[in-house]
């Protein structure tokens, strides 16, 4: 039976990667993409039990850096067969256009906060989390001025 200490942190653990996850999955369901804030909360909810479980298998903290590596490696692996769901090839205007790129890119970026978050590693998911939603918010408008200055139209 775990403390109420214990109890806390966990649910800070993983009440922090759910809320990481769907501040980034909001942006996703703004902008109308396939995976938005509910998948992205459960992604990083889900790395964050995983991470917490792991790391508590051994009694209240485990040491075992082995064990945890290899636990992060399944996540992330797991997590790209998820993202390439997104992924979508196509053609346009007699060309080949690929979609959904970013929101795997997404979905890979929520997992891996939800296991700095499942860590304790609260300073790189803080950061990340913060990096991550400056690249989805700026990064259209840069995107789109970058394609002006050199004449070329921008990507769907």
């Amino acid at each position: 039976m775990l403390a109420r200490a214990d109890l806390l942190d966990v649910a800070l653990r993983l009440l922090a990667a759910t809320l990481i996850g769907s501040a980034i999955g909001l942006d996703r369901e703004v902008h109308s993409k396939p995976a938005g804030l509910r998948t992205h909360a459960l992604v990083a909810l889900g790395a964050a039990l995983v991470t917490v479980v792991v790391i508590r298998a051994g009694g209240a903290h485990t040491t075992d850096v082995n064990a945890v590596s290899r636990v992060i490696q399944g996540i992330i692996a797991g997590v790209g067969f998820l993202g390439g769901g997104a992924i979508i090839k196509g053609a346009a205007n007699g060309s080949e256009v690929v979609v959904g790129l970013t929101t795997a890119a997404t979905i890979w970026v929520v997992a891996s906060l939800g296991i700095a978050c499942g860590a304790g590693q609260w300073a790189a998911a803080t950061m990340a989390a913060g990096f991550a939603l400056l690249i989805l918010i700026l990064g259209r408008p840069i995107e789109g001025l970058t394609h002006r200055i050199f004449r070329r139209s921008p990507e769907p």
